[in-house]
């Protein structure tokens, strides 16, 4: 069975910005967070995402709200709300796929500088084969201690080598080295030209780079409703880091939707005829 891999960030492409969501839940202003305090360490030249997870840790250290603790976390990602279209748009994908090539499978995957055991508990998270992530370790009362991984951005670029290998799911847990075992590309378990990357932000470009270079597609997602993003995602255009730019909209007959649907005829149809762009 021939396969081709879907692969989605996840804050601002699949659904609001979920660690912004989740620290206004914990009663933190996150316009200072982001503004004032992530972004002193950042103009002391941290690297963006352990930037975010370090003063998480700070905010719940603090005594100005609980302590931030795994079920807490766990909690709220069981209960967070999607971009329009988003718990059907995995089905619908799959069963195009099956109805008109009977011999091509859709996998799904997550790559996110998110909080993993958030992302991991959200209604759509059973879609996914693997799902990558940054992680916290706890302490014994399950309270954040520090990051245990960090999915900052060419970090990203590391798990579509992952994909393209097969290395995927829990029995590669644990093992970070075998990403860097030489296969043929005719024994990869998906070429980079069979994937498909949605993704809204900077942490993404690496991504989208890569996959367009070896002959995949990736498109950009905006958030209409927030104004001030809409130049950083017409900017993937004008750099052409992108193969389109649309609406986070992944509705029945969206434009999104469409395109994606349109991306995976095009994958679909040069797999029937056996040609490939991606050499290894």
């Amino acid at each position: 069975m021939e396969k081709i891999a879907l692969i989605f960030d996840f804050d601002d492409t699949l659904a609001p910005d979920s660690t912004s969501s989740l620290l206004e839940s914990l009663g933190v202003d996150v316009q200072d967070f982001w503004k004032n305090k992530v972004n002193t360490l950042l103009v002391q030249d941290w690297d963006p995402i352990p930037a975010y997870l370090y003063m998480m840790i700070e905010e719940s250290n603090s005594g100005r709200i609980d302590p931030i603790i795994k079920e807490r976390i766990e909690e709220f990602g069981r209960n967070i709300a999607f971009h329009k279209g988003v718990p059907t748009i995995f089905k619908r994908l799959k069963d195009h796929l099956k109805d008109n090539y009977e011999n091509i499978d859709l996998e799904f995957y997550l790559i996110s500088s998110g909080i993993g055991d958030l992302l991991r508990q959200t209604k759509i998270a059973k879609n996914f084969t693997d799902i990558w992530a940054s992680d916290f370790i706890y302490d014994e009362d399950e309270q954040i201690r520090f990051p245990k991984k960090i999915v900052s951005f060419t970090d990203k670029t590391r798990y579509l080598f992952h994909i393209a290998k097969g290395l995927v799911g829990e029995k590669y847990r644990g093992k970070p080295f075998e990403v860097n075992k030489k296969i043929e590309a005719g024994k990869l378990h998906v070429k980079m030209d069979r994937m498909i990357f949605v993704g809204d932000g900077y942490t993404d470009i690496p991504c989208f780079s890569l996959i367009m270079k070896n002959g995949g597609y990736a498109f950009g997602v905006y958030d209409k409703e927030h104004r001030d993003k809409w130049g950083r995602a017409w900017g993937f255009i004008d750099d052409r880091r992108v193969s389109n730019l649309h609406s986070a909209n992944f509705s029945n007959n969206s434009d999104l939707s469409n395109s994606l649907l349109m991306a995976l005829d095009s994958i679909a149809k040069r797999i029937e005829l056996g040609n490939s762009v991606y050499q290894g």
